[in-house]
């Protein structure tokens, strides 16, 4: 079996941004192929590494080209795991059980694209508790930026009815029937093994993720005297504007560069 975070080929991938670089990546993580797509400034420089954590589940909230593009724009390395059973890749995505290697192996590919030991992850919607376990398990994170993001699967099961019958087939049952698949998925015990420098953004009126998703990982965060901050939206869902969308982008992406300097 190959080392996690081994490439396995590369192939060039249709840019919409004249200066960033697209590849699509297949790389090993626990014995499978996994793909995911890096976005590197044509611009020769010593670039920050961000690990860019999608939403959703197979075709909802894949990753586009479009949007990590625009990260790579700020001056970072970008790279974007589909996560396993997506896109072509091997595996099923189990929504943050085995697929969470996915992420946490997607540092090991980024850092083979960045010359600086500076790494971050951002996360949106589903992507946040993929993101609370990276920084759980690993130690070389600098900083999370977790964006309408989940933080705990339960209050994602009992606010999303639409969900359930995706959540039960994915994960086994019910939080009842089978309470430990669950538990064992859910990051917020674990915070207090976080060194990284965290910041939550959400949106008040989020319908998709509640708020109070937000409100629990702060309150973990706070109970782990763990260093954080929070931008809320009073006025917001889970999708900004798009000019508060960009404008966000790029506040948070210099709040990146400041951690850990």
């Amino acid at each position: 079996m190959k080392v996690d975070g081994t490439i396995e080929h590369t192939l060039p991938y249709p840019s919409p941004n004249p200066h960033v670089k697209l590849t699509e990546i297949v790389y090993w993580s626990c014995g499978f192929r996994v793909k995911g797509l890096l976005a590197e400034p044509r611009k020769i420089g010593n670039y920050d590494g961000i690990l860019y954590l999608r939403g959703g589940i197979q075709n909802i909230g894949m990753v586009r080209a479009a949007r990590i593009a625009q990260f790579a724009t700020q001056g970072f390395v970008v790279f974007a795991p589909y996560y396993r059973g997506n896109r072509g890749g091997e595996g099923r995505d189990e929504f943050a059980g085995e697929d969470r290697f996915d992420a946490i192996n997607g540092v090991d590919v980024l850092k083979q694209f960045v010359s600086v030991n500076r790494i971050h992850l951002f996360a949106f919607s589903r992507g946040g508790i993929m993101a609370l376990w990276t920084a759980i398990l690993r130690s070389d994170i600098t900083s999370v930026v977790t964006w309408s993001g989940v933080s705990d699967i339960l209050l994602t099961y009992e606010e999303r009815e639409d969900m359930r019958r995706m959540m039960k087939r994915v994960i086994g049952g019910t939080p009842t029937k089978v309470p430990d698949a669950y538990e064992e998925r859910q990051p917020l015990n674990r915070i207090n093994a976080i060194d990284a420098s965290i910041l939550i953004i959400h949106g008040r009126r989020d319908g998709n993720v509640g708020f109070e998703h937000a409100l629990r990982l702060e309150k973990a965060l706070i109970e782990e005297n763990k260093k954080f901050e929070t931008w809320y939206f009073k006025d917001h869902t889970h999708y900004f504007p798009s000019k508060i969308n960009r404008q966000t982008v790029r506040d948070l992406t210099e709040w990146m560069k400041r951690q850990g300097v």
